[in-house]
């Protein structure tokens, strides 16, 4: 197996004295874990760090083998983490992705997401320029594993028309007047998520609700749910943050 491709770096753990084993998202051929010999070096401490994009090359005798990397820096993200929420949402979206994605499975829609998601954090000046762009990519993501919502059609009566509310059971959207009486059992419904365009703080937290609901319901289950609590950290802040 031999492989190159650009890359955006999901996690990285030590492996052995010197050595580290990262995974990474690539567009065509998903995500790719390696060894990366001397990963403990000096030099290769701001190359080796979730976020960044580098171009990676990936060899082995045989694909069950783990594959030696050697990692060129395209992109570093690292000033990112000299501020904390910038730098937990950076790490919630890098610890998703790589506790959520199978091996080897091309996701390119995520693979421009998740460049997307991170490049907003980069860019914008506060956690208002970029939450919604993170409750976007949870739902891509939950869409890419067979597990999407249907925002568009009410499940009780098939309209298409004022849809405010979904269901966390079903997760498929309800209108308002379906909704009547109910309306403590559901999750309200933010225009943005199912329409695009811009967000309020709090239209982002509703989303947030929503995604979070059905991540940890049906992707991040058992040893998978390990991020979790980073998230729930994470949301705290945010509403600090874009209230």
């Amino acid at each position: 197996m031999h492989l190159t491709a650009d890359a955006i770096l999901l996690s990285v753990r030590a492996h052995g004295e010197h050595g580290a084993v990262a995974r990474a998202l690539t567009r065509d051929d998903g995500v790719r874990p390696g060894y990366v010999r001397g990963g403990h070096a000096r030099g290769l401490r701001p190359v080796l760090q979730p976020g960044n994009l580098i171009r990676g090359e990936w060899r082995a005798r045989t694909e069950e083998q783990l594959a030696a990397l050697t990692c060129e820096l395209i992109h570093s993200r690292a000033a990112l983490h000299e501020s904390a929420l910038p730098a937990a949402g950076l790490d919630w979206l890098t610890a998703l992705t790589a506790s959520a994605l199978p091996e080897a499975q091309p996701y390119p829609y995520l693979y421009d997401a998740l460049g997307g998601a991170l490049d907003a954090i980069e860019a914008a000046p506060s956690a208002r320029g970029w939450a919604a762009a993170m409750a976007r990519y949870e739902l891509l993501l939950l869409a890419e594993l067979g597990f999407g919502l249907d925002l568009t059609t009410c499940i009780a009566t098939g309209d298409t028309d004022d849809l405010t509310f979904v269901s966390p059971k079903s997760g498929a959207a309800v209108s308002r007047g379906a909704a009547a009486g109910y309306e403590a059992r559901l999750f309200p419904l933010p225009a943005f998520l199912r329409d695009g365009g811009a967000a309020d703080g709090a239209q982002v937290l509703e989303a947030l609700a929503i995604t979070g609901h059905f991540l940890a319901r049906d992707v991040l289950l058992e040893r998978r749910r390990d991020p979790l609590p980073a998230r729930a950290r994470l949301v705290e802040r945010l509403k600090r943050a874009v209230a």
